[in-house]
């Protein structure tokens, strides 16, 4: 659907300034190439994070150019490795609290933070709607909708600890950014497409970003198409 559809229902996905900014990249390409539509919110914190990691000043005036060029490289940085049509995606500014996300009568199919700062996740779970994600996290929870959380840190001091149980009691999904090896991982982008791929198995959005468990010993090392 086009982004000025009336019947369009989205994913939210908010970036927070947790590094991790391939985990979103890869998020938000399997989110499209399953044909669902995106409403983006990029935190102030993350533009320094996604800056850092891949060389890109992503700017609200330029949303639309930033995203495709973000989107088209691989997790290890490498140009047109992707080819991403982006024109699904409805950008919101992180300071604009007038969005459509901050409401309920929003319709939306959920939010994925991905990644997840421990600001980002204290935020959420104190409910303080700081900026425009928070706003819209908070709004998920109260609607009953699907809040997957990728937090993004390591170690984890008790204060998070207890915002985390925090937020799981409140409905929310909390998915540590925790790459497995047993899908047979031989580069970088099959790492962050495992945890791309667990943040979509929690909102139930089908994708095929990594093999699963057949429940065989050895399976990772065979040859993909196996």
């Amino acid at each position: 659907m086009k982004p000025g559809d009336t019947q369009r229902q989205p994913w939210i996905v908010g970036v927070s300034g947790a590094s991790g900014t391939p985990y979103a990249a890869a998020v938000l390409r399997a989110l499209l190439a399953a044909g669902e539509s995106v409403d983006l919110v990029v935190s102030r914190a993350s533009r320094l994070t996604i800056l850092d990691e891949t060389g890109i000043a992503f700017r609200d005036a330029h949303w639309q150019e930033d995203l495709r060029e973000w989107l088209e490289r691989g997790a290890d940085g490498k140009p047109g490795t992707f080819d991403v049509p982006v024109d699904d995606v409805r950008y919101w500014a992180a300071g604009d609290l007038a969005a459509g996300p901050s409401s309920g009568s929003y319709a939306t199919k959920g939010m994925l933070i991905v990644p997840a700062s421990t600001a980002c996740v204290a935020g959420v779970a104190l409910g303080l709607s700081k900026d425009l994600l928070q706003r819209s996290a908070s709004v998920t929870l109260k609607e009953g909708r699907r809040l997957v959380v990728c937090v993004r840190e390591t170690p984890l001091n008790g204060q998070t600890l207890k915002h985390l149980v925090t937020l799981d009691e409140a409905g929310a999904v909390v998915l540590p950014a925790s790459p497995a090896f047993y899908a047979g991982a031989t580069h970088i982008q099959d790492l962050v497409d495992f945890v791309a791929g667990r943040t979509l198995d929690a909102a139930g959005v089908p994708h095929r970003l990594y093999r699963r468990w057949k429940g065989e010993l050895g399976s990772g090392s065979a040859p993909p198409g196996d």
